[in-house]
């Protein structure tokens, strides 16, 4: 049997080449690393982690965590890795960066049946392929993929959080805690009061940002992005509670120097597990970094913060797909060629890691003669294709993970916990119905 080429070591394109690879289809991955990075790229290895170390809730009753439990019964190679990667976040999976991109590459160099190979590839290649080059596509292929399926193709923006160290924090101003006490004391907690927070949100609006290219400006605020990955100072130009209602939200929160719940909070998580790293939760931004170290040194607990990186905004690209893709996620103009990850239209680390398992073994089936597998809407899998199959092609946006996106319950269910456990409930079920009778068939 000829390999399959799968271009991208992301998430999606390593998953992709691990479900092939598994059912016994030989692979040749390529990723263009290290021979050139990405504007926000940084490390050699595979799944390299850019926007945050958080892969979200694990909560079964959550969006996040249905989803990862529908990876791990489709075999998902970054899930278990994930978990010997873990480092404390409450409620969230959380990793440490270095040692979950070097696992999952040792993973993908050690399996027998994938080739991996550094070159960046500028030109669809012949024969079935997977491309899984995520929002920062060269742009040598990114033009090869348009002079495929023409001008619907969008550009995006996308953007990172700086990394403190936590022997650079003062202590004092800064608790411990998770919200409503879920799981380990977690976060590191920098309270604000309303003249503190003021101050420091007045600063912010009027602080200065990185310059854009003109292809990438769009609306008002010259920002076109994801809701998830909105940058701070964006947000923050919304309105002056915006941040209090978002990232900087206090609910959940004691302060235990007043006992009183503060005005305003700015969580840090651990970048790594030992704890010597700490990102800014929800700090993503495009400001130049001497104003990110002027006005981040505002927040209480960090003043003479060491900023190890700073925060960045980069290019992301996704394509117009309930106009190109089928809910396979195959190219309905070739059906030779599959997508994966970002570039499709799912938003997230996780979301763009399934579409990488669903993309491989919907192709795998295929060449091996089998019956196609359809995951049902409702799972969450099957739901995020449906949405990239059937979304409106006219302002087509990325979706993530959510509970929304699931066909409703025959039942009503006024508890909000019950029902998205309800959901869960089906959603599993659903799925071994699914393999039931793919593998009956």
């Amino acid at each position: 049997m000829n390999k399959v080429t799968v271009i991208g070591g992301g998430l999606a394109g390593c998953e992709a080449a691990w479900t092939l690879a598994n059912m016994g289809i030989p692979v040749r991955l390529y990723d263009m690393k290290p021979g050139k990075f990405t504007p926000a790229h940084k490390y050699t290895g595979l799944c390299e982690l850019v926007c945050s170390n958080s892969l979200k809730a694990e909560r079964p009753d959550s969006a996040a965590g249905l989803l990862k439990l529908e990876m791990r019964r489709l075999g998902s190679v970054t899930m278990p890795v994930a978990d010997e990667t873990r480092v404390p976040a409450g409620g969230a999976l959380a990793v440490s960066r270095k040692d979950f991109s070097d696992k999952v590459t040792e993973k993908i160099l050690s399996h027998p049946d994938i080739e991996f190979i550094s070159e960046e590839i500028t030109e669809i290649p012949d024969g079935y392929v997977i491309i899984a080059t995520g929002p920062l596509t060269s742009d040598a292929l990114s033009e090869s993929i348009k002079s495929l399926i023409g001008e619907d193709y969008l550009y995006f923006h996308d953007a990172a959080a700086p990394i403190v160290t936590a022997d650079s924090l003062d202590m004092s101003r800064i608790f411990e805690a998770s919200r409503y006490g879920k799981g380990e004391a977690d976060y590191l907690n920098c309270p604000m009061d309303k003249e503190e927070y003021l101050a420091f949100y007045n600063e912010l609006i009027s602080a200065e940002t990185a310059p854009l290219h003109d292809f990438e400006k769009s609306g008002s605020d010259n920002y076109k992005v994801y809701e998830g990955c909105m940058p701070i100072e964006a947000l923050a130009k919304r309105g002056e509670d915006a941040m209090r209602f978002g990232p900087l939200k206090p609910v959940g929160l004691i302060d235990p120097n007043t006992g009183r719940r503060p005005y305003a909070v700015v969580q840090l998580r651990k970048e790594n597990v030992e704890g010597r790293m700490y990102n800014l939760v929800g700090f993503q931004t495009n400001l130049k970094f001497g104003e990110q170290k002027r006005v981040f040194s505002m927040i209480p607990g960090l003043k003479d913060a060491e900023f190890m990186r700073y925060g960045v905004m980069h290019r992301n690209t996704y394509m117009n797909s309930p106009m190109l893709l089928d809910k396979h996620f195959c190219l309905k103009k070739d059906q030779r060629i599959y997508f994966a990850g970002q570039m499709t239209g799912v938003e997230g680390y996780t979301e763009s890691a399934a579409s990488g398992i669903y993309a491989g073994l919907s192709l795998g089936r295929k060449l091996k003669g089998l019956p196609e597998i359809a995951l049902p809407k409702e799972t969450m899998i099957g739901a995020l294709a449906d949405y990239v199959e059937t979304g409106s092609p006219s302002g087509f946006q990325p979706m993530g993970a959510n509970m929304g996106i699931l066909p409703e319950l025959p039942e009503r269910i006024k508890n909000k916990q019950l029902k998205y456990q309800a959901l869960s409930e089906r959603a599993m079920n659903a799925l071994e119905q699914a393999l039931t009778e793919t593998k009956e068939a």
